[in-house]
């Protein structure tokens, strides 16, 4: 009998997978991104340190002034403000995870964000 895999079972497969081929350093960090049904999460992160260097989300700032979090919209938004982040700190050049997630849609929006505010990957 085959059995059943939810697709966020298959999604930390992927995303194994995608982790044993990346590793954030210290002169190139790791951006990772995650996305829930209702937001979009992103970390810059040493993982040699295993430290988090920047994060930004669509769920910052008071519940009544942010919008919804889960469309491409806001994933531009988290981009250019996790570039602006990273460059505040010096970051110019980063590794790209998705997470597992298809490069499409939300992760693509982000990506092509902080492409366009100056992160390199």
């Amino acid at each position: 009998m085959l059995t059943q895999t939810s697709k966020n079972t298959n999604r930390r497969h992927v995303h194994e997978r995608i982790r044993k081929k990346i590793e954030g350093t210290a002169e190139r960090p790791r951006l990772n991104v995650y996305r829930s049904l209702n937001h979009v999460y992103v970390q810059v992160i040493d993982d040699l340190k295993g430290t988090t260097i920047v994060s930004a989300n669509s769920a910052e700032g008071k519940k009544g002034e942010r919008k919804t979090g889960g469309n491409v919209a806001s994933a531009k938004a988290v981009g250019k403000a996790i570039a602006e982040r990273a460059k505040a700190k010096g970051i110019k050049q980063v590794v790209f995870d998705r997470g597992g997630y298809i490069y499409h849609g939300r992760v693509k929006a982000l990506a092509e964000a902080a492409r366009e505010a100056g992160l390199e990957f």
